[in-house]
């Protein structure tokens, strides 16, 4: 069996992957276009607070939170060692009591079907300024020890490594899906043709333009985030933990004295590959907001992505009938790292005819 992955993303690696250690022979396509939303994540692992997502959505996340440690363990295996990804725990931050009853709640509540949430404990400010020491004074928070933290990059360069060192070919360029009526019989990239018994589309964003020659109009847009990236010189910032408060917004440290700020969601920003005067402040903002010791820091960058969204929180993943050979897995949002590794593998289960133990009807590509 021969597999074309189309984009070599958080998904399309890990699908990569696990298809190659099957011995598969599995060939990556990518472009590698400005924006890709996995170069610019940083990425919370930490599903298990209070959602406005649906039960559908957490299951999923649930699910993929739960993978990585088997992830982490394989890629160990395979040599890889800058994995970007470290258990540090989570804060949950608010300045109301009654929110934070609200969260530890569904916190205690969810942990006794899933036991990667770990510890749950109360903290007034000073505790958890001891854990965070940028936090604001006007908080509180409920700390979670099973939150995690990953940074795409690293993650998924380890992926695409550890895929190439099980014999899966790596090429960069645009692909073109190459069909004979009804069956996709590989990718044109590069002036040459790659043919392969199934492709797979794991493109974000750029899904939808390249299933558009089809017939295919898939439901997903690009969503521009702004991500920034504040450097704190000689602040051992390794074992700070992720910070969620009650906006979308939040914070992720790092090992390198590096604190990402993150991320605004611009809705019908199309292609727009720019850094905005707008973007930068919201973030910065938001950031500082809670975490006003920042301030000092130096604005090292600022990144942007471009979010595959859907028409919901789900992805869309699955055949992409009435063509044969041909499977689509993009729409993840802002659910890429969280969740990216875990659906990455049911995509190669679908390429591969495998039991994929999910509803795959909830997900399904063209709705």
């Amino acid at each position: 069996m021969k597999v074309a992955v189309v984009g070599s993303g958080i998904v399309g690696a890990s699908a990569a992957y696990y298809l190659a250690k099957q011995n598969i022979e599995v060939v990556i396509v990518d472009k590698a276009h400005d924006g890709k939303a996995t170069s610019a994540g940083a990425g919370i692992v930490c599903p298990w607070g209070p959602t406005d997502r649906g039960n559908e959505w957490y299951q999923l996340a649930k699910r993929g939170a739960a993978f990585y440690p088997a992830l982490i363990a394989h890629l160990k295996e395979e040599g890889e060692t800058e994995l970007g990804y470290k258990k540090t725990g989570a804060l949950y931050i608010s300045s109301r009591s009654e929110e934070l009853d609200k969260i530890e709640k569904e916190l205690k509540a969810n942990k006794e079907e899933a036991p990667e949430v770990g510890q749950i404990s109360r903290l007034n400010y000073q505790e958890a300024r001891t854990l965070f020491p940028p936090l604001t004074k006007n908080v509180e928070a409920v700390f979670v020890s099973g939150g995690a933290r990953v940074d795409g990059r690293l993650l998924q360069g380890a992926l695409v490594r550890a895929a190439q060192k099980n014999g899966a070919e790596l090429i960069q360029g645009e692909a073109v899906l190459v069909q004979e009526g009804h069956r996709i019989t590989g990718v044109k990239v590069n002036d040459e043709t790659v043919f392969a018994d199934v492709v797979l589309v794991a493109a974000g964003a750029w899904a939808k333009s390249l299933l558009e020659p089809l017939g295919i109009s898939l439901n997903v847009e690009p969503q521009r985030g702004q991500i920034a990236h504040i450097k704190l010189p000689e602040v051992d910032t390794s074992n700070w933990p992720v910070i969620i408060p009650e906006s979308s917004h939040y914070i992720v440290a790092f090992d390198d004295s590096r604190v990402v700020a993150g991320a605004t969601r611009e809705t019908g920003s199309g292609w727009d590959y720019r850094q905005t005067a707008g973007g930068v402040h919201k973030v910065l903002s938001e950031a500082l907001a809670v975490a006003p010791g920042l301030a000092s820091g130096t604005l090292e960058e600022v990144r942007i992505g471009f979010r595959p969204m859907g028409p919901d929180a789900l992805p869309l993943l699955g055949k992409a009938e009435p063509y044969i050979g041909l499977v689509v897995a993009t729409g993840l949002g802002p659910s890429g790292l969280m969740m990216g590794p875990y659906i990455g593998t049911l995509a190669a289960a679908i390429v591969t005819e495998s039991i994929v133990d999910i509803d795959l009807a909830l997900c399904h590509p063209f709705r």
